[in-house]
């Protein structure tokens, strides 16, 4: 038995009851988390037209709910659109040690199914589990390599939402490996579009969603896929990484609840930018120090963030502007904070704001290099303009499981979130929050939102 064998074979056994109770709260907290950036995204571009082409190409009514306009549809088109919604203003989860965003492919493609199928909380809890652990341990193991080109919320989103509906669907060892392999022949997604300002990065996660499901559907009713997808001589590993580690994918199986190492996000960005906010928010904080007397601000940071920041260089839109680094110092800088409200109007606008981004570097660091991924240190030093020279340091970014946010910060973020779109008042977001506390109690998904 290969690994990717040993993983279909744990797939298939996993049962609800076999998690542990924190692993079903975490999942309750991620959902949440999940649900607030794909109501945050309405009416915002290019949100409406991934829409419209559901509405062209798709059903007039399903099963299945699109959140960010109240209309149903089928499986499919509602994952499509919701995962392109939960991935646009940047403040869904992350897994640092996979570089992998599960909660933007994994959730759309299971709800939609669980909707389409009318299976309970519990189930949907078991599949996104399932799509989890799966997803952040393919990650793993295609590397670093992988990630420098292939945005991998895109290519092994594919396999985590295909895996996620195929728990929905029962699937046993061999629909398991074949589901994994016709996920793995769609998996794509390339880091071009960031030096375009392109909107391919919703695209990317539409597709993974929607992609894994129907490779999903197909192999419950007989499609067969390659059987070794995932190490074959022409799988994804040979195509698509340098680096690749195949005894990542059964790491820990039952006994590691890699789910539970999924951080959230607190700033309005890109990860990769994090761990230089707050370790220049806490240097300001415990300096005294204000925008107007930063001379110079060095990140020192890892080789993943130099690859996907360094495209922008002057973002021209707000989305890119998520992608500078220098953009969200300089929202550190001015307003004390990088949240959505302040990307959306000071961003672009703000000159104190460029004025920081123009005085902002990134250079590569061997010790926040080496640690990368499993850990993602912030490192800065700042030059002021009398001269003084300051350095700040973070080992976990506000998120990450060891420097967390209580249920009480993920209640405040939702509201936040939907405050932002308009897509529901306070007391609406209270009863929504109330619904996910109890999922793991709800018995039919179809009406949970």
């Amino acid at each position: 038995m290969n690994n990717t064998h040993a993983l279909a074979e744990f797939l298939a056994g996993l049962r609800y009851d076999d998690l542990p109770p924190r692993v079903v709260s975490y999942t309750e907290e991620l959902f949440l988390d999940w649900l607030g950036s794909a109501l945050a995204s309405q009416g915002s571009h290019p949100i409406p037209l991934f829409e419209r082409y559901a509405a062209r190409m798709g059903p007039g009514d399903g099963n299945c709910q699109v959140l960010v306009n109240g209309t149903r549809s089928s499986a499919y088109f509602a994952a499509l659109v919701n995962a392109a919604s939960s991935h646009l203003v940047e403040q869904d989860d992350l897994h640092n040690s996979s570089v992998f965003h599960p909660a933007t492919v994994v959730f759309p493609a299971a709800l939609a199914a669980a909707q389409d199928l009318g299976k309970s909380g519990r189930e949907l809890i078991l599949a996104a589990v399932a799509g989890y652990e799966a997803g952040i341990r393919i990650g793993e193991f295609l590397g670093r390599s992988h990630y420098r080109i292939f945005h991998t919320t895109a290519t092994v989103g594919t396999l985590a939402a295909a895996v996620a509906v195929g728990k929905l669907l029962d699937f046993d060892t061999a629909r398991f490996v074949n589901c994994l392999g016709s996920a793995g022949t769609q998996a794509a997604g390339l880091w071009e579009f960031l030096r375009d300002a392109a909107d391919s990065k919703q695209l990317h996660t539409a597709k993974a969603a929607a992609d894994g499901l129907l490779a999903a559907y197909l192999t419950a009713d007989g499609l067969s896929g390659a059987q070794n997808i995932l190490e074959g001589e022409q799988g994804l590993a040979a195509g698509m990484s340098r680096d690749a580690n195949p005894a990542c994918l059964v790491d820990g199986l039952g006994s590691r609840w890699a789910l539970t190492e999924t951080s959230f996000k607190f700033h309005a960005s890109c990860r990769h930018t994090h761990p230089a906010a707050d370790a220049l928010l806490a240097l300001m904080q415990r300096e005294g120090l204000n925008h107007e007397q930063l001379a110079k601000i060095t990140t020192r940071v890892h080789q993943g963030a130099i690859d996907v920041l360094g495209r922008v260089v002057v973002p021209q839109t707000v989305h890119q502007g998520k992608f500078s680094m220098g953009t969200v110092l300089g929202l550190i800088a001015v307003y004390g904070k990088a949240g959505l409200v302040e990307f959306e109007q000071h961003a672009l606008s703000d000159p104190r704001v460029a004025a920081v981004r123009e005085k902002t570097s990134m250079v590569l660091d061997a010790e926040v290099d080496g640690a990368y991924p499993q850990r993602w240190l912030g490192r800065v030093e700042v030059l002021t303009v009398g001269g003084r020279r300051f350095h700040g340091a973070i080992d976990e970014p506000k998120g990450d499981p060891g420097n967390g946010l209580s249920r009480a910060e993920l209640e405040d973020k939702f509201q936040r979130l939907l405050a932002f779109s308009g897509a529901r008042d306070a007391e609406q977001g209270g009863e929504l929050i109330a619904k996910v506390w109890a999922l793991h109690a709800n018995d039919d998904v179809r009406e949970l939102i």
